[in-house]
């Protein structure tokens, strides 16, 4: 197995220490030694795989070295600390690095997937080694996908479409994008997948004498002009079959470009004379050429493309690029490696190979929205590009369907904030017209421009445009935000029944600045007026904190009167408690705090020395444990009249999910039952159960048990219980 991926090293790459792959391979076969894969085979293979797919796209030691140990720290007992000491930091951080993107899984919830996400985008940043190293290591998972379950496959499979493929297209790297997106197909749309591939290995023999004809055709016209090439036949990928047919409503036989022929030269002057030759012998097809060599993709691919009637009338892609370019479409970023090329860290040339990165990077950090931010992220690595020209002859990319207002914030931020018009191909057009490749545009600015509007922020198309839009809004416009989301807050606050200023005198306002990362009111407020936060949530949030200080300061109310052993009335002016005693009422009476008696509760009393009689619940566990020991003072109590009854405190515990605003709706129904919240605490256990007691002042059994029915029927709450004791 190891020579196997040292053959690879040796056809593929340069400069590779030979004895630290050895090293690593021998450190991971011993740490992995006792695991297993799902398919029964010795877990090692999976990162001798992983290494072997480094290799063939030619990376370096470290890389390669990193490949080997990339699941040593997260599934075995070797650390970043002994990956440090026994080959390199660089090493270290690479492993360490993968082994946190290994947690990155497809979800369901925006704001999960995008805290994964934005980690690998950081990861990236660092070192863009890390993302080729999962990217092989995803591959190889994908390729062994049929020892998985089938729900874990669709899993794996729409994750991969979602994330990784994009980020493979945009790294350059087809050789992987292509085998992800056909391993995907097959499990996500298994029965369409397998039609695909009998249809078209039905009609193989006829494309391959087509194509056969066409590549001896070009040869012998290319070798008379004396121009050297390779011309091969190239077979669309299954994916991209399967897109273009769900995408365009074609069925297999109105898609002409299931094979294409490339031709591979020296230089680019003989790719455009090979394209002459190409247009000499075969008709093109208007609209159906492309030359990627003078406007080259963002992920640095060049070639020509061109869309010709062959010798059987069918329409063929011809391909034309130099070798290196078809190295640098196979392999990408990984093909200018900057430790092969010897180049540094801060240079230029690296930069503007991954300057999309850069651009993701700032904008991510300048939206909070989790929705917002997938959803950009997705179109940052989906949308197809238009290539338009500046005025002096620059190529610009942008996305898809994107207008003059993205074409000026690509060009500087001011040329955006001052921009009041367009031309394309010197006609005015509208802000919102969607430009296409090949437009010359030119952009009209004014000194005397009031700046961006709010509803360019949806006629921009990309990222850039919407948050440097955003973020002009928000400075200049924060006097006006601050106004509205003020004004905003203050209508939810009188929805809940409060005015604005009884709700911010609540201690969570602390809380949410923190959590929302504002540092004063204003800045809340303005958040609030832009529609960055939703006034509900905060007014929610703040009315619970309420509630609880409410509940506090009636609690220190009654504390001096619970410090005393007895408790009357609050009904009863002359003290009388409701109580007979033996048929004798107005008795010195108190009852007993252990289990707090409610009327029509069945109760029990007890002599005390010098402090009347204490009156308990028949069912409490301290009267149980008294009569018991001293039957001679008990005696019997019930209550005196059913009518006209006070207060009576007693004491109920809640349990629930951990759920925001169960606290609150428990609070809602006690307060809509006309009863007085005494005191209040909640607690959270590790089980993630949230426990509530709460004492209040009721009077009767009766109302207790309404309370009870209301509260168990809020959604997360599973027991409401009375406390006995």
């Amino acid at each position: 197995m190891l020579e196997k991926l040292l053959d690879k090293i040796n056809k593929n790459c340069t400069n590779v220490d030979i004895e630290e792959v050895r090293k690593a391979f021998e450190l991971s076969f011993e740490a992995h030694k006792e695991q297993k894969r799902e398919s029964g085979e010795p877990y090692i293979i999976h990162p001798l795989e992983v290494a072997c797919i480094l290799a063939e796209l030619g990376l370096d030691t470290s890389t390669i070295v990193a490949g080997l140990l990339h699941d040593v720290i997260e599934d075995t007992d070797y650390t970043y600390e002994d990956i440090c000491q026994m080959f390199s930091v660089e090493v270290a951080d690479l492993v360490q690095g993968v082994s946190k993107l290994g947690k990155i899984k497809y979800k369901t919830k925006e704001e999960q997937q995008a805290d994964n996400v934005r980690k690998m985008l950081l990861a990236m940043a660092k070192d863009i080694r890390v993302i080729l190293i999962k990217l092989a290591d995803r591959l190889h998972n994908l390729r062994t996908l049929r020892f998985k379950k089938e729900a874990k496959q669709k899993e794996k499979a729409k994750e991969t479409l979602d994330i990784y493929a994009p980020l493979a297209h945009r790294l350059g790297i087809s050789k992987i994008k292509w085998e992800l997106e056909d391993l995907s197909l097959r499990y996500l749309h298994e029965k369409e997948y397998y039609e695909l591939v009998k249809e078209i290995s039905q009609k193989r023999a006829e494309r391959e004498i087509q194509i056969e004809n066409i590549i001896k055709n070009l040869q012998d016209n290319l070798d008379k002009v004396g121009i050297k090439s390779e011309i091969e036949g190239r077979p669309k990928h299954f994916y991209s079959i399967y897109r273009k047919m769900v995408k365009k409503n074609k069925t297999i036989d109105q898609i002409f470009d299931l094979t294409a022929v490339r031709v591979l030269v020296d230089d680019i002057g003989d790719c455009y004379a090979a394209l002459g030759i190409v247009h000499t012998i075969y008709k093109p097809i208007p609209g159906r050429f492309k030359d990627y060599i003078a406007m080259p993709k963002p992920n640095m691919y060049q070639s020509i493309h061109t869309t010709v009637i062959g010798p059987f009338g069918k329409p063929v892609e011809i391909q034309i690029r130099t070798y290196e370019m078809h190295r640098i479409a196979e392999y990408g970023i990984a093909a200018h490696w900057k430790y092969k090329e010897g180049i540094s860290n801060n240079s230029d040339s690296l930069e503007s190979r991954l300057s999309w990165l850069r651009e993701m990077l700032e904008w991510q950090g300048e939206t909070s929205d989790a929705e917002e931010f997938m959803e950009g992220f997705k179109i940052d690595l989906f949308s197809d590009e238009v290539f338009v020209f500046t005025p002096k002859g620059d190529v610009i990319s942008l996305p898809y369907e994107s207008t003059p207002i993205d074409f000026a914030y690509s060009i500087h931020t001011d040329i955006g904030h001052k921009c009041t018009g367009a031309k394309v191909n010197g006609k005015i057009v509208p802000l919102t017209y969607h430009l296409k490749t090949g437009e010359i545009v030119d952009v009209i600015t004014s000194s005397n421009s009031k700046g961006p509007r709010m509803d360019w922020i949806n006629i921009a198309k990309s990222n850039r445009a919407k948050s440097k839009i955003k973020s002009w809004l928000k400075r200049a416009k924060r006097d006006e935000s601050i106004e509205k989301g003020k004004e905003l807050l203050e209508k939810e606050c009188k929805k809940h029944g409060f005015t604005l200023n009884e709700i911010l005198k609540a201690s969570a306002l602390e809380k949410i600045l923190k959590r929302y990362n504002l540092k004063c009111l204003d800045d809340l407020y303005a958040a609030i007026g832009v529609n960055e936060i939703i006034p509900t949530n905060i007014v929610n949030k703040l009315k619970e904190s309420l509630n609880e200080n409410q509940i506090q300061n009636k609690d220190d109310e009654i504390k001096s009167i619970e410090d005393k052993n007895t408790i009357k009335i609050r009904a009863n002016n002359k003290g009388v408690s409701h109580i007979q005693v033996k048929g004798e009422g107005n008795l010195l009476v108190r009852f007993a705090k252990c289990c707090n008696p409610v009327p029509g509760d069945e109760i029990i009393g007890y002599i005390t020395k010098g402090s009347g009689v204490s009156v308990h619940r028949k069912d409490c566990k301290n009267l149980i444990a008294l009569e018991n020991k001293e039957k001679e003072r008990i005696v019997d109590v019930s209550w005196e009249d059913e009518k006209n009854f006070g207060e009576y405190l007693t004491k109920i515990q809640i349990k629930a999910d951990d759920k925001v605003g169960v606290l609150t709706n428990i609070i809602q129904i006690i307060n809509d039952s006309s009863v007085n919240i005494i005191s209040i605490n909640a607690k959270t256990t590790k089980a993630r159960e949230t426990i509530i007691n709460v004492k209040i002042s009721i009077a009767t059994v009766e109302q207790l048990t309404k309370i009870q029915k209301k509260i168990r029927s809020l959604n997360g709450v599973y027991d409401v219980y009375r406390i006995k004791n």
